[in-house]
């Protein structure tokens, strides 16, 4: 990692001044757009939740394109009723509301919104519908430029389509790998690069893990931020089987499917990982508070007592846009930081699977917008999703310091340091399964199914149970609950493998 070229010039606090003063930047790229008409109209745009009054979505999609297009208003209409819920819990037994219907519904309303902006899960079930306008034909109509678009957001999106496209994202988020040089420095082995298979990270991180106690270096941690617990590990654990799409039940929820040689490969292998260590161990919280406030007695106190990769106690962790720049900040204020130590970093890509070559953890599409196939005003829509999809949109909120812009061009690293930026993009996000979706909406509860696996997960890595006659006694005690969720969709799930009183809330 090299020393910054040159100071930070603001933090977040100046990007509120970045974005006014840039409007006027703005404005002046959208003249001479060959849009010479000033009649006053409307653009309706339909969202999940956000509505009318939304002052969070104004800022971040809607007021550069007003202050821009002063004869365009623009109105903002909520599929779902927030209030439903926020008052009072779903009456028993009724049928809960299916966000992805409530959309429907509004898109095929008397007064048709001409914006739809959805999540990546609900784009298959909208596109098969017939619900969206195809994007390609005004794309090559107008010769808007996709090229610089990073390939796993064009791909994740056409993958929905059929190889074409009815949604652009402006933003998106996802995971890198990130590393510590000092234990591969100390151990003599050779950094993680791009492309590396989650065997090969298993095999390094056993190889640069070292120590006892106090004193251990551990090779691997799904997060930085926490020590390996075993309910932390059995949903961290999400980030290496996700791309196998593993199902943890089947297409109409009434049958667990975890009894299988897949999931007993996951358990089994991050249950070795735990039992050689190579995972960070749980916290001693007792001693830990101890260490703490003597620590804040003498002036040593250290604020990054309780994250094993900030105080070099762990070689490679996963991370995201926000961790980078905690650490950067981190390194930047070292000399403030008594006990802390500057880390020398980088990032590489996720790692993959052979059987999902190029498929990363958690790859997520943002302000995912597409034109209502009954749309009023078609052409402002394309207007306006073409707008913030464009180079000054992302040159703008290019300077957030916890979102990627969809550009690479504007995708750069911070404060003049050299890493791996590109380890961000190297990826493509995990295959829609659009049953799986519809399945979480209809039963609101169903993810407790999940839940109820953690008490097996203990029995296996306790030693107890065999990996495999735990996920027997799951998916014998799943099909319990499923069978009585058929019955009641808003049951509340009973831990210990019954349903509880029938009165949840959806979630």
């Amino acid at each position: 990692m090299t020393k910054p070229k040159s100071k930070l010039l603001r933090t977040v606090g100046g990007l509120t001044l970045i974005a006014t003063l840039t409007v006027p930047v703005l404005a002046a790229c959208n003249k001479g757009s060959g849009d010479n008409d000033k009649t006053e109209r409307v653009l309706r745009i339909a969202t999940q939740y956000y509505g009318e009054e939304d002052e969070y979505f104004r800022q971040q999609f809607t007021e550069i394109f007003e202050y821009n297009n002063p004869n365009i208003k623009i109105e903002i209409v909520s599929a779902m009723d927030p209030g439903r819920y926020r008052y009072g819990n779903n009456p028993e037994n009724e049928k809960p509301e299916d966000p992805n219907e409530k959309m429907k519904e509004l898109i095929n309303g008397a007064n048709p919104p001409d914006i739809v902006m959805l999540n990546f899960e609900q784009l298959p079930d909208l596109i098969q519908n017939n619900m969206l306008q195809q994007l390609d034909t005004n794309i090559t109509k107008d010769k808007f430029d996709l090229s610089d678009v990073v390939p796993a957001v064009i791909e994740g999106l056409k993958s929905a389509g059929d190889g074409k496209l009815f949604a652009l994202a402006p933003t998106f988020s996802s995971q890198v790998l990130l590393y510590n040089k000092k234990p591969f420095d100390d151990a003599g082995v050779k950094y993680p690069t791009d492309g590396m298979t989650w065997d090969e990270i298993f095999d390094l991180a056993r190889r640069v893990s070292k120590g006892d106690g106090e004193d251990r270096v551990y090779g691997f941690g799904f997060s930085q931020y926490s020590y390996g617990s075993k309910e932390n590990l059995f949903y961290e654990m999400n980030n290496y089987s996700a791309p196998l799409q593993l199902r943890m039940f089947n297409d109409t929820a009434d049958k667990m499917t975890v009894d299988s040689d897949g999931w007993e490969k996951v358990w089994s292998t991050m249950i070795q990982l735990s039992k050689e260590k190579i995972f960070p161990e749980p916290i001693d919280y007792n001693k830990m508070d101890g260490l703490r406030r003597a620590a804040m007695d003498n002036g040593s106190y250290n604020p990054f007592q309780g994250n094993p990769f900030m105080s070099g106690k762990l070689a490679m962790s996963l991370g995201q846009q926000y961790t980078l720049n905690e650490l950067i900040q981190a390194n930047k204020n070292a000399q403030n930081i008594k006990g802390y130590t500057p880390i020398d970093w980088d990032i590489v890509s996720m790692p993959t699977h052979p059987e999902a070559k190029g498929i990363g953890g958690n790859v997520y599409l943002n302000g995912l917008m597409g034109i209502n196939a009954k749309a009023q005003n078609p052409n402002d829509a394309w207007k306006f999703i073409k707008f913030i999809n464009g180079e000054d949109w992302a040159r703008l909120k290019s300077k957030s310091v916890n979102q990627l812009v969809s550009r690479t061009k504007y995708i750069q690293p911070r404060d003049g340091l050299q890493y791996n930026i590109k380890a961000f993009y190297a990826t493509k996000p995990v295959p829609i399964e659009s049953e799986m979706s519809r399945l979480y909406r209809q039963y609101p509860n169903i993810g407790q199914v999940n839940q109820m696996g953690m008490q097996y997960f203990k029995k296996a890595i306790d030693g107890t149970s065999t990996v495999r006659d735990a996920l027997k006694e799951w998916q014998t005690a799943g099909d319990a609950a499923l069978k009585q969720l058929k019955e009641n969709p808003n049951a509340q799930i009973d831990m210990s493998g019954g349903m509880g009183a029938a009165s949840a809330m959806p979630r």
